[in-house]
């Protein structure tokens, strides 16, 4: 549809073909220069003159004007047709080019012309002089690969290139063809091996905002029934404290109300025996009835002793540090079922793995470096070249984490592996290979290693134990540094297709696997 618009725009109307020089009239109608001046010379002496196209009249011959930007138009559209030399009458396209004679042939015109050597036919082509020597203005036919450039047989005689090797035109092009399929069979390769990272990436972009926006959800929801949680816990256990206090409270109201009226109960009895002790008359006072009574000062002592006692010590409020204690982590352990979170898992070495200068603990939970040679079984499984060993345990799905005490040790690497790493040569090294991930330390400097590539930390550990975690469904092994707050370093995120043990390579000293997290959330 563009390009015929765009011949439309540069096809003069009155010929019908492509405007080689247009020109514009007044009334704003473009025709080729050599039609118009035609038109306009039938009408001199006529007593006007008017728009060959749509009749508008003009006192006097307009001026013509010529149209650079249908010129500009038209220039590529004439130059892409060759058109037949002989045909004057009217244009033919060309179907051949003779380089000898600087024409271009119609078939008509191609049956007649010459058929001697010196007479070379190519595809229709405007551009002649590109096809021959501009020293000698003879026909390109050679190619000199040493100076690598096209030349003509004069060239080749009594030119620069005398001596120099030849190749006929053909079999140069060949030649540059075979090269240019080479390399675009590469750039080809090439492009494809991109396309396989872009579609990775972007398939890696989808899965992460996938995981993101699950993320988000789950944390929103695990917030929300936090905040419903925390306030559970919070009118419960305000609920309790107001209960525990108010009981306490009645209790003590009550007992305070006895002991008012035994209170009033033993001031009437001081008030009668006093009254008896100032009688002067003998006979009155021993006739007294209830001085026995009157007498008894352990009524209800132990009684109300105890009961003071128990008010004092046993009710003195509730235990709010347990209770808010026990309710958080109830709380907690929610948060774990919620996210999935296991406990530390319980590492133990592979004594089949441990190559002969480690030494390991009873409990296999600790690997030395020792000057000593183990003479330990002839494995398939035992590492040969360098001082490693791996956990006896394997993951092939959910989340883990464990923890390692490195501060007995100046030169390590912890991390994990499939189990067809190689056990012998410079590949069975921990990160020296594409199925092992590892954190380094060495030269007191602080790197994670992949695929043979050390990647520096930025900043050393603080602190003497680091922990390991690994999300196999989302193909994450992460490192952090216990410090206070924990620091995440960094994390290796790839999809994993074999599972994973744990491994260790102690260059000197020793590691020791811990037991349990110290239940700190990971940053």
């Amino acid at each position: 549809m563009a390009s015929m618009d765009v011949k439309a725009e540069v096809e003069c109307s009155i010929c019908l073909n492509f405007s080689t020089d247009p020109v514009t009239l007044k009334c704003g109608h473009n025709l080729c220069r050599d039609c118009i001046d035609r038109g306009l010379g039938t009408q001199e002496g006529s007593g006007g003159f008017s728009c060959l196209e749509c009749r508008k009249k003009f006192p006097d011959r307009p001026a013509l004007q010529g149209s650079i930007t249908k010129r500009n138009i038209a220039r590529p559209n004439q130059e892409s047709r060759v058109f037949c030399t002989y045909c004057m009458d009217s244009p033919v396209p060309a179907v051949r080019s003779c380089l000898h004679c600087e024409v271009s042939l119609c078939d008509k015109h191609l049956k007649a012309h010459k058929k001697s050597p010196e007479h070379i036919l190519c595809d229709p082509t405007l551009s002649m002089e590109r096809r021959k020597c501009s020293i000698h203005k003879k026909i390109l036919e050679y190619y000199c690969t040493e100076d690598e450039t096209c030349i003509c047989v004069s060239c080749c005689l009594i030119g620069g290139h005398t001596g120099h090797k030849m190749e006929s035109l053909d079999e140069a092009s060949e030649k540059k063809k075979e090269t240019l399929w080479n390399v675009l069979q590469k750039l080809l390769t090439k492009t494809e091996k991109m396309e396989e990272r872009v579609q990775s990436l972007q398939e890696h972009r989808r899965k992460v905002e996938e995981e993101a926006a699950g993320d988000t959800e789950r944390v929103t929801v695990l917030f929300r029934d936090l905040r419903r949680r925390l306030q559970d816990l919070e009118k419960r256990i305000l609920r309790d404290i107001s209960g525990q206090a108010e009981g306490v409270s009645t209790s003590t109201f009550n007992f305070i109300r006895d002991l008012e009226i035994k209170k009033e109960q033993l001031s009437r009895k001081i008030r009668h025996i006093e009254e008896l002790c100032n009688m002067t008359d003998p006979l009155t006072v021993l006739q007294e009835s209830d001085t026995g009574d009157l007498c008894d000062t352990e009524d209800g002592d132990n009684e109300d002793r105890e009961r003071h006692e128990k008010l004092l010590h046993d009710g003195g409020g509730l235990d709010v540090a347990g209770v808010l204690h026990t309710g958080l982590s109830d709380i907690i352990k929610g948060v774990n079922v919620h996210f999935y979170i296991q406990g530390a898992a319980d590492i133990l070495l592979d004594g089949n793995t441990a190559s002969n200068n480690i030494q390991m603990s009873d409990n296999r939970k600790t690997a030395s470096r020792s000057d000593i040679d183990q003479n330990y079984p002839e494995t398939p499984e035992r590492f040969q070249d360098y001082p490693q060993v791996m956990s006896s345990q394997s993951f092939s799905s959910g989340r883990h984490y464990w923890e390692v005490d490195v501060g007995g040790s100046h030169e390590w690497i912890v991390g994990m592996c499939y189990p067809s790493i190689e056990r012998r040569g410079r590949k069975s090294e921990i990160g020296k290979n594409n199925i092992s991930w590892g954190l380094d330390r060495s030269d007191n400097r602080y790197f994670v290693i992949h695929g043979s590539k050390d990647i520096p930390l930025p900043t050393n550990l603080s602190s003497n134990r680091v922990r390991v975690y690994l999300d196999y469904e989302a193909g994450r092994i992460s490192f952090y540094d216990l410090c206070d707050p924990i620091r995440h370093l960094h994390t290796f995120t790839t999809t994993f297709t074999e599972p994973l043990h744990a491994v260790f390579n102690v260059f000197e000293g020793y590691i020791k696997i811990c037991g349990g997290g110290d239940g700190r959330i990971l940053p």
